[in-house]
This record gives C-alpha cells, structure tokens and sequence, in this order.
C-alpha cells in the first residue's frame, strides 16, 4: 500500500506538475493531512514561495533557472525555500545587497515583510543608503563589501549620466538633467530613465529612481518597456500627416 500511494502522487504531479494538500488527499483517497506530508517527505517536496506556501511539487518536477527560481500558472517556487529563506539567500548572495523593490522584481512577489523579519531575527542588516533601504548580509565583511560595491555603483550611475559633459560638477550635471528631463513628456522621461537604468545593471531601477525623483517602479516600467520594444504609435509628439508637406522634385532641363 505505501509504494502504491507513492507511485499515486508521482503520477499526479507528472500530469499537474504542482497541488495543494487538498488536492493530494483526494488522489490519496482522503488520508490525513499528516499522512501526506509523510508521503511527500519521501518524494522529495518544496512549497511555494507565493500564495503563502498553498501549492507543493517535488524537487524532479521543479525546472529551476541560474537563480534557482521556477514558476508553473503564476505559482512560484525556489530551490531555497520558503520567501524567507529565499529573500535571505538572495541578500547573502549578492554582490551589492538589495532593496525591497529590486528584491522584488527578481522573485515577483512582495519582500517588504520578509526582509523586515529577517532583519529582526538578525538574519540580515539594514542600512539606509540614498533615501532607499538596502539590505545586507548579516556578515560584517559581507555586508562591508556589498556596501562598498553598493556606493561604487552609485558613482558609476552619475558617472553614466553625465558622460556627455564630463568637466560638470556632479551637481550642476545633476541640476542640467533635472532640466532636460523637465523638457520630456511622461513617457519619454520614463523611457530615457529606463535606458539609464540599463546601463548600469543590476540595482540600476533604484539609484536611477533616486538621483531623478521618480519611482522605481516607474524607472523598472520605463526599462521594460524599451527591453520589450513597448513604443506604441498612440504617443508620437507629431500626429500621423502632420509637418512640412513633400514637395516634388523639380526636372532638370
């Protein structure tokens, strides 16, 4: 009998791929909710990280990307875990820790919560950088690197944007940007943040947000949008017809 309800849920997460214990308990004929988890142990399960750890599938089910993250009809699972234990993988991982909103952009759910917990179980550390809350290993050294890494990328980011005029004081080449982005309608203004932001990479949504005043999900929106080629014909400055009308060539005598 226990072989046989092993080789039950094989066959039902070949073909679903991920379920709930509801589900499983009625493929399993309604055992006891312990009685799955015990199953499931043996298989080999992880929960997911999204809609609070409802949905299960077995790690050989799991197609994971380079970052260990893998998603099946919006439900999301990693090979670290739990969004706790993911958000602290992620953190440790990184070379210049992360915010909140650049956190969440990876593993597409919300972090705030998470990275707060870890930080009060001192599982990670939280510093104020620019405005922004970044959050890092709980590692002294670590954390000092990431920092470190965190402050050169910022330099890199005024760098970036003041190429064209490199003889400029960083803040009268940042009073010259504020001016020029004035100039540009919603959409352009989101876009060329966008393109900034591509430039400089990971972390490049938040410095970006901070150095122009925009959101970062507004510069996040911006960078997809030209990473997706988004530049619908509904925003041109110039209506469809509009401007100097051709004029015929004259012939040559």
């Amino acid at each position: 009998m226990p072989k046989y309800q092993l080789q039950v849920l094989k066959r039902f997460f070949t073909k679903n791929k991920i379920a709930t214990i509801a589900q499983l308990q009625e493929a399993l004929g309604n055992p006891a909710r312990c009685t799955v988890f015990r199953k499931l142990d043996q298989l080999h399960y992880l929960s997911s990280y999204s809609h609070r750890g409802k949905y299960y599938t077995l790690e050989s089910i799991a197609q994971f990307n380079e970052q260990g993250l893998w998603s099946f009809r919006s439900v999301r699972f990693s090979r670290f875990g739990n969004l706790l234990n993911t958000a602290e993988a992620f953190v440790e991982r990184s070379d210049a820790g992360y915010s909140a909103g650049e956190l969440k952009d990876i593993v597409q759910v919300k972090t705030k919560h998470a990275l707060a917990q870890l930080v009060g179980e001192k599982r990670l550390e939280r510093k104020k950088f620019d405005s922004i809350y970044i959050y890092l290993s709980a590692q002294k050294q670590v954390a000092d690197r990431q920092l470190k890494a965190r402050k050169a990328l910022m330099n890199q980011s005024r760098v970036s944007l003041i190429v064209t005029y490199p003889d400029l004081a960083t803040e009268e080449a940042k009073a010259l940007l504020v001016l020029f982005c004035s100039m540009l309608n919603e959409k352009q203004h989101r876009l060329y943040a966008g393109l900034e932001s591509l430039k400089l990479g990971h972390g490049g949504d938040a410095h970006i947000a901070a150095l122009l005043g925009m959101d970062p999900h507004t510069v996040a929106r911006g960078r997809k949008e030209l990473m997706e080629a988004d530049l619908g014909a509904s925003d041109r400055i110039r209506a469809p017809g509009a401007g100097r009308a051709l004029q015929e060539k004259k012939r040559q005598k």
